[in-house]
């Protein structure tokens, strides 16, 4: 029998072809820690299970990474990047700005609860100072002064973000209640809501008991815009006077 033929001893181990690891880099790990907010959720986001999509321990993404901040950071940052701007026109600021608050809410809406990232931080990536640039100039362009400017668009931003965020809390209890269909959660949500407000005692409470079909008549899109034209209408109201 020919020594290659030759079975191994029980005390050693086999040995398995060398596999190549796919070499790590930032933008690899970014894409990763997408996959898993937009599959499990923000909480079930770590440096180990990135690392787990790798095959690989934490320690390794430390060169391109710095913590699970900066991956946060990051994240939120390539997912501004989805959002296309047009060429600022201040004659039509408030469709511009109502057009950027939409697509943005959808985007945000489209990655889980990330928006939760946004949220007492102020992001500092390209994409999100391309953001501020557009909003704080349009509106700057439009005539409104740069402190005007500056609260207008950090009370727009935490609006299309705070709403983000309710709405992906809701998909996690979704998911969590093993439910697939957003429409039979919400009918679900809705209704228990309803059940309560219609059983409150109507002495205590008149206007709420009387008028539940109006309290729960919308869902959370017209809900959106319609908190979106309130802002953009006390926006308005405090631009300078057209010439």
């Amino acid at each position: 029998m020919a020594s290659q033929d030759l079975p191994l001893p029980p005390w050693r181990k086999s040995r398995k072809p060398a596999q190549l690891r796919r070499q790590l880099s930032q933008d690899l790990i970014v894409e990763a820690g997408l996959r898993i907010l937009d599959a499990e959720g923000l909480d079930a986001l770590s440096m180990r299970r990135v690392a787990q999509e790798f095959d690989t321990g934490p320690a390794s993404l430390y060169a391109h990474v710095a913590n699970k901040d900066e991956l946060l950071e990051l994240m939120y940052d390539r997912v501004l990047g989805e959002i296309e701007l047009p060429e600022r026109d201040p004659s039509r600021w408030k469709a511009q700005l109502r057009a950027y608050a939409v697509e943005m809410h959808q985007v945000l809406a489209r990655h889980a609860d990330l928006a939760r990232v946004a949220l007492a931080n102020i992001p500092t990536g390209e994409n999100s100072v391309r953001m501020g640039e557009f909003v704080f100039g349009l509106l700057l362009e439009a005539g409104m002064s740069p402190r005007g400017a500056s609260l207008s668009m950090d009370r727009i931003s935490l609006y299309i973000v705070g709403d983000a965020y309710e709405g992906s809390v809701h998909f996690a209890r979704m998911r969590a209640a093993g439910l697939s269909d957003p429409r039979e959660y919400f009918e679900s949500f809705v209704g228990q809501i309803a059940g309560y407000y219609r059983a409150l005692p109507a002495a205590r409470f008149p206007h709420i008991t009387k008028f539940v079909d109006d309290l729960i008549a919308d869902d959370g899109e017209v809900r959106f815009h319609y908190g979106l034209d309130l802002l953009l209408d006390g926006i308005e109201a405090r631009m300078p006077p057209t010439p």
